[in-house]
Parts: C-alpha cells; structure tokens; sequence
C-alpha cells in the first residue's frame, strides 16, 4: 500500500473521507481510480495538481504524493 496526501477544493470538500489528508490506496491506483472510489463525478473535476504540477486523471499515484483535485470555477 501506498500513501498520499489527499486536498479537495472548493465544491469537492464535501467528498473528503472521514479522515482526509493521508489516504492509503494500493499500488498502481491512478488519479481516476482515487476519484470513483471517492465517488466524485468526473465532470466535477477540472484540475488535478499531483506535487505542484498539474497531471492528468490516469497519472499513477506514487508513495507520499500530494494530490490537489479542483473543480470547474466559475465567475468573472
């Protein structure tokens, strides 16, 4: 198993598991695999950083990443 440090922003908070910030996923988990299995509609995700830079839904997860998962913005 593998750790990594899991930030949902803005509309996505809600989705955080019961203890967020580090989860355990087994290895060759990708971002999409972390997304369904939070059950987070993957229209609702726009950005994925992974360590500061910006990654798609099938990067595979490493040890002690930092996964930043943000949703479409609206505004203006």
């Amino acid at each position: 198993m593998i750790s990594v440090d899991l930030n949902l922003f803005a509309t996505l908070r809600s989705f955080l598991p019961d203890s967020p910030k580090t989860m355990t996923v087994p290895p060759g988990t990708c971002v999409m695999d972390l997304v369904t299995q939070l059950a987070i509609p993957e229209e609702d995700v726009k950005l994925i950083f992974i360590n500061g830079k910006k990654e798609a839904l099938s990067y595979v997860l490493q040890d002690n990443d930092r996964v930043g998962i943000f949703p479409p913005v609206g505004g203006g």
